[in-house]
Parts: structure tokens; sequence; C-alpha cells
């Protein structure tokens, strides 16, 4: 079963992660490809996010692999949106 402490920062990571994919996917809608460095960096860590999630959820009980699935779908929204946005 995975701690209370290591779902805690796997979650704030996440949130932290899906916070500067967000501030970069609005600015790359105003801006285009001015920023296509930071872009990337920002769906490289919305993607180790998403592989964090799913080791995590290898050694979680039954209500932490709920937690991580809508996180999880969090995660695969955001990325989606940064992937079609013409940039």
């Amino acid at each position: 079963m995975a701690t209370r402490e290591s779902m805690d920062t796997l979650l704030q990571q996440c949130e932290d992660a899906i916070r500067y994919a967000q501030e970069q996917f609005d600015a790359g809608r105003t801006q285009e490809h001015y920023n296509d460095e930071d872009y990337s960096s920002a769906l490289q860590s919305l993607e180790a996010a998403y592989n964090d999630i799913t080791q995590m959820a290898h050694s979680a009980n039954s209500q932490q692999r709920e937690q991580l699935h809508r996180m999880r779908l969090q995660l695969q929204q955001l990325q989606n949106q940064m992937i079609i946005l013409p940039h």
C-alpha cells in the first residue's frame, strides 16, 4: 500500500505540473510558437507525472487508485489540449 505521505507528494507534484503546463498552454495560445522550449518542457512534465501515477497505482489501495485515476484524467486532458493546439 502506498503511504499517505508518498500519495500527497505525488499529487502535489502532479498539481505543480498541471499548473506549469496550464501557464504554458495559455501563453502558447496567445504567443503562438515563441516559447517552444517551455511548451515542450511542460508536456514532458505532464508525461512524467502521468508515468509516476501509473507506477504509484500498482501499490495503492482502492481509494488511492481512485484519486490517482482522477488526477490521471486531468493530466491527460491538458496534455491532449496542448498537443491539439496548433503550435
